[in-house]
């Protein structure tokens, strides 16, 4: 025989480890099983409770399913009440065992006993399916009618339940359910009041009859708020609080959008907001509910000023809860009234001292929408201020904003330095690069200041070293600026002090220091490299040899790019390239941001638009148009990826030059194609430079000082791609002058390694002359974009934007998708999946949403980014898997993508 209850909850207390609760639990759940097996009427209740708490637990107690029904059948009430609360807590809609109860439930409707109906219905509310849903709907209506406020209560519950799972039961119940805002019961009332808020949610064409309702409950609310003292219903001084926020909330929901209604509902909702009692949590529970129908519905601006200085006094309360509810209202409503918020300014501030990190968070937030021209500079002090204390987790956060805030507001070139420099010192090392080139962009836009932000910044890295971010941009200002730091910095202004001169030892002193620190990552040192070399034509003949003393370490470095940076560099640094040294090394151009802008819109906008046309582009005398040969014949056959059939976007040839598709899943060797550019024939073992160079495999960016020959090939037009000479300005050919070998390997390419680009490995070739205007013409082809239509069917569009990001490196391909919902329904569930063969590397970047908008135009994108290992041999493959859903429809499709550009 098995315990009772409370020692089988004594016995699981008692227990030490988890293996001796289990072992009780086991040895319980073995006797219940003995007694089910017996048919033990006796203490079948007692098992069954039993159970409901090995089940809170967290043990399996599917055997006793059965158990709980045959308690439901019994006739007395205390089987049936653990019947039932084992039905609800031990099975679930999706429980076959289910179906068995709907007779049982139909019948304890029609009992005589109110406890034992209330008990039927409670398990509708919660458990009913659509089939049980229609056969008892008729009798919980009838229920529904009865003159037992507590029936009518449990109905209007249940009644939720039943819509919710049958909504065309509203067109028989609809009559009952309007009448229940007449019933003189708070319960009913209360719940008559919840079922009209879903029945809103479920099904909002029947707001139109609803809203007829809303005099009503105007002045249903007017009565509560006259209402003197109810002992039955008081909270805290409040008649029935909870009743209130119902009301409110469904005068929200029928006022939203609805002139008429909103004008009715003003008055009431000003008494509300003026005589609701703010000392007690039930009274801001109400003025709560009060704000944020105010907010919703068409109210006037008075109205929504006194919401606003509500939620300046919720500010001011010492419950955290309260002043995160505010907070987080104010949020929402500073896009709608942001002059009402900023009369709040000062107290919302205050809240970013909060002990609390919450409210610190969602003050912090609030402060960035309230920044405007007027109060820049203020607000972002406060910032600055909260960045010192602010998490370690989130300062990355936060100083990506007030960048955005620097780059959106500016209160003058001198405080947005001050600024920058500032917010580096103090969460410098949590920065991404992105922070670090902005701060670089605004230092060299401020024309007039970069000594003074030279200075500065010298002696912030004086102080404090250990910032990265801060580090990175001192060291590229020092090598930009660094003749304007061996001389005198006067005051930029009466507030500031100005700065004496710094000998030029003193300045190589501090980059020699700053490349050995511990905390300095490889690409810090390159950059170390990369000021040296530009402050060995700014500063004196003997600082020279000291800089070339200083590169001999690094050209032993483990790390590729700093031996090979240093190595070549150290050829730069001798006498022969005086000539050209001091033209290579000199600053770089101001970036005008906004115009790069403009200039890209106004490209993407002439190249893509569905009314342009495609022009060939003319090649000139000693250049080339397009350095790509013609699109490859051989085709991949990516259909085995997701086993689907040929598509359409990329048929493939039958015939010897295919490639093999084991290449996909390396089951066998594959016949590499001979690749073509034009009239010249390629080695099948030639490198992608060569591709798209010259035969020799030169790479195209070291012809500034290889002696290499350079071969033009044969111009080739493709009508698909839009000429990228006929949106950009010509490009100025550069000087190229021929050097001698060093070391066996290609030197310095001074217009790609001066500014910190990787420089690209060159074998050594023989001297030849060097056409001027093959750097030009090979850039200018690397950085055209093409458009291609990848996939188009049932209303979904697909478009890929190719180009080549890297100019130096003709491999890598960035490819922006963009998807075209053609259809008047929104498409929900987006999941875009692209499969590549080997010999390309795929990186894919999330979606910017996984809702395309109805009759939207390429707003929803995905990024794709490839490196081609055999550019120039085999041409970019793409196998497309694309599922999403269109109202109740799952669409499911695949395709191939094989019609790119031949330079791709």
């Amino acid at each position: 025989m098995s315990i009772k209850l409370r020692d089988l909850i004594r016995a699981v207390r008692a227990c030490k480890t988890a293996a001796e609760e289990r072992a009780v639990i086991s040895k319980e759940c073995a006797l219940i099983r003995t007694a089910i097996k017996e048919e033990d009427e006796q203490f079948r209740h007692r098992n069954v409770a039993k159970l409901l708490f090995i089940h809170m637990l967290g043990y399996p107690t599917h055997f006793g399913q059965m158990e709980c029904l045959k308690l439901i059948s019994a006739s007395g009430f205390p089987e049936k009440r653990i019947g039932y609360l084992g039905l609800t807590l031990l099975l679930t809609e999706q429980t076959e065992v289910l179906t068995l109860v709907t007779n049982s439930l139909k019948v304890d409707l029609t009992n005589s006993n109110q406890y034992i109906q209330a008990l039927s219905l409670i398990a509708i509310g919660n458990l009913a399916t659509q089939d049980m849903a229609r056969d008892l709907a008729s009798d919980v209506e009838k229920l529904l009618r009865s003159n037992n406020s507590y029936l009518r209560k449990k109905a209007a519950l249940a009644t939720i339940r039943l819509l919710k799972k049958e909504p065309d039961l509203i067109e028989h119940m609809s009559e009952r359910i309007i009448s229940l805002l007449k019933d003189r019961a708070h319960g009913v009332l209360i719940t008559g009041l919840q079922l009209m808020i879903d029945v809103l949610d479920l099904l909002p064409d029947w707001k139109s009859e609803l809203v007829k309702l809303v005099p009503s409950l105007v002045r249903l609310l007017r009565n509560f708020i006259s209402m003197g003292f109810s002992p039955e219903y008081d909270v805290a001084g409040i008649a029935d609080p909870f009743m209130q926020v119902k009301i409110l909330h469904l005068l929200r929901l029928l006022g939203k959008g609805n002139e008429e209604a909103s004008d009715l509902m003003n008055d009431v909702l000003a008494q509300v907001a003026t005589n609701t009692e703010t000392t007690k949590n039930a009274g801001n529970a109400i003025l709560y509910e009060c704000v944020q129908t105010v907010m919703e519905v068409e109210s006037d601006a008075s109205l929504r000023v006194l919401a606003v200085n509500i939620l300046g006094r919720f500010l001011l309360n010492r419950d955290n809860n309260i002043r995160y509810v505010a907070l987080n209202s104010l949020s929402k409503v500073v896009s709608e009234d942001l002059s009402a918020v900023q009369r709040h300014r000062n107290t919302i501030v205050e809240c970013l001292k909060d002990p609390d990190i919450s409210i610190r968070q969602r003050a912090l937030e609030l402060v960035f929408q309230l920044v405007n021209d007027q109060n820049v500079v203020a607000l972002t002090t406060e910032l600055l201020n909260y960045l010192v204390v602010a998490p370690a987790d989130s300062k990355a956060s936060l100083v990506s904003k007030i960048i955005l805030i620097l780059e959106k507001y500016s209160s003058g070139k001198k405080w947005r330095v001050d600024t920058i420099i500032t917010m580096l010192s103090v969460a410098g090392g949590l920065t991404d690069e992105s922070v670090t080139r902005t701060a670089i962009i605004f230092i060299a836009q401020s024309e007039g200041l970069q000594s003074y932000a030279a200075h500065r910044l010298y002696r912030s890295l004086l102080e404090d070293s250990s910032q990265l971010g801060l580090l990175q941009v001192a060291i590229w200002c020092i090598g930009e600026y660094g003749s304007q730091l061996v001389a005198d910095c006067p005051a930029p202004d009466p507030g500031s002090s100005s700065y004496p001169a710094i000998s030029e030892t003193e300045v190589i002193n501090l980059l020699d220091k700053s490349a050995r620190l511990h905390n300095v990552d490889n690409s810090t040192r390159a950059m170390v490299l990369n000021a040296l070399m530009k402050l060995s034509v700014r500063f004196g003949g003997a600082s020279k040899e000291r800089i070339a003393k200083l590169m001999v370490p690094f050209q032993t470095s483990m790390f590729l790019e700093l031996q090979q940076r240093s190595t070549e560099y150290g050829v730069l640094l001798n006498t022969q390239w005086d000539g050209l040294r001091r033209e290579v090394l000199d600053k770089m151009p101001v970036l005008d941001e906004a115009a790069l802008r403009r200039r890209r819109a106004a490209f993407d906008e002439n190249t893509f638009s569905d009314d342009s046309k495609s022009l060939s582009p003319k090649p000139s005398s000693g250049a080339v148009s397009s350095l790509a040969g013609p699109a490859p014949t051989n085709q991949l056959d990516l259909n085995n990826i997701f086993g689907g059939g040929v598509s359409s976007a990329g048929p493939a040839k039958a015939n010897n030059d295919l490639i093999d598709l084991l290449d996909i899943f390396g089951g066998g060797p594959v016949a590499a194609p001979t690749a073509q550019l034009n009239n010249m024939s390629l080695q099948t073992n030639a490198s992608p430079a060569a591709a798209y160079g010259n035969a020799s495999n030169t790479d195209l960016l070291n012809e500034i000082f290889s002696a290499g020959p350079s071969v033009s090939p044969t111009p080739a037009s493709y009508p698909a791609q839009q000429p990228y000479q006929a949106q950009q300005a010509p490009l100025q050919p550069q000087m190229l002058m021929p050097t001698p070998v060093y070391g066996g390997q290609a030197p310095l390419s001074p217009m790609n390694n001066a500014f910190g680009m990787p420089p690209a490995p060159a074998p050594v070739a023989a001297p030849a002359p060097v056409m001027p205007m093959v750097l030009t013409s090979a850039r200018a082809a690397s950085a055209a974009t093409s458009s291609i239509v990848a996939y188009e069917k049932a209303g979904m569009q697909i478009t890929m934007e190719i180009s080549k990001p890297v100019p130096a490196d003709p491999s890598q391909s960035r490819i922006l998708c963009r998807f075209h919902n053609l259809h008047n329904v929104q498409m929900e569930n987006l999941v875009f999946q692209a499969a590549v063969p080997k010999y390309l590397k795929l990186e894919m970047l999330p979606p910017s949403s996984t809702t395309i908008p109805a009759r939207s135009q390429g707003e929803v994108t995905q990024e794709i980014k490839l490196v081609n290992s055999m550019q120039g041999q085999k041409a970019i493959m793409l196998k497309l898997k694309i599922a999403y859903k269109q109202g109740d429809t799952m669409v499911d499709e695949m395709t191939q993508v094989s019609n790119f550009p031949p330079m791709y």
